[in-house]
């Protein structure tokens, strides 16, 4: 965890904004770019049978967006639901999302213009609470998501983050 014990609510209120003079983004509502390493591997369901690999999930679908560089952070509002018509699926068929974070303002934003239930999106905290390391951000995103799955017993997950250059990535993955 990511949690800066000497922090409180009035020393969060009098940091400056990072990016624009009357902006709410501040050090305080960032993530921490953290260290991290990780790897993936994925495989199909017959190989990983014939070499008796744990099978975690499957991926659903995947999408990718892109938008001006500018309004990267959300980026994630345009590959969502890419990756929802893909699968078939509404946002409610989800039953936990894992969205990266780089600010909590960026998730609270795809939280609300895609009216994703609070209840089912990052629900350890995310990467303000996590860390957020960045070439191992998308890793991390999804092995969050799916330990949280196996813990519980869901069937239905969606993990996302923006990527640099205005891209952001979805995939849904089936337990």
């Amino acid at each position: 965890m990511n949690v800066r014990r000497e922090t409180s609510y009035e020393a969060l209120s009098k940091m400056k904004p990072a990016f624009q003079k009357e902006g709410r983004a501040t050090a305080g509502n960032a993530s921490i770019i953290s260290d991290g390493a990780a790897a993936v591997v994925v495989m199909s369901r017959e190989k990983a049978e014939a070499l008796g690999c744990e099978i975690m999930a499957s991926v659903g679908a995947q999408a990718s967006a892109a938008i001006d560089m500018k309004y990267v952070l959300v980026a994630p509002i345009y590959a969502i639901p890419k990756c929802l018509k893909k699968a078939n699926m509404t946002t409610t068929d989800v039953d936990l999302y894992e969205i990266n974070e780089a600010f909590s303002g960026s998730t609270l934003a795809v939280m609300r213009e895609l009216n994703l239930d609070a209840e089912k999106v990052n629900v350890n905290g995310g990467s303000v609470a996590l860390g957020h390391p960045i070439g191992a951000s998308g890793c991390r995103v999804l092995v969050t998501l799916l330990y949280e799955m196996i813990r519980r017993n869901l069937k239905t997950g969606l993990a996302s983050l923006c990527l640099g250059g205005g891209e952001a990535v979805a995939l849904v993955v089936k337990r």
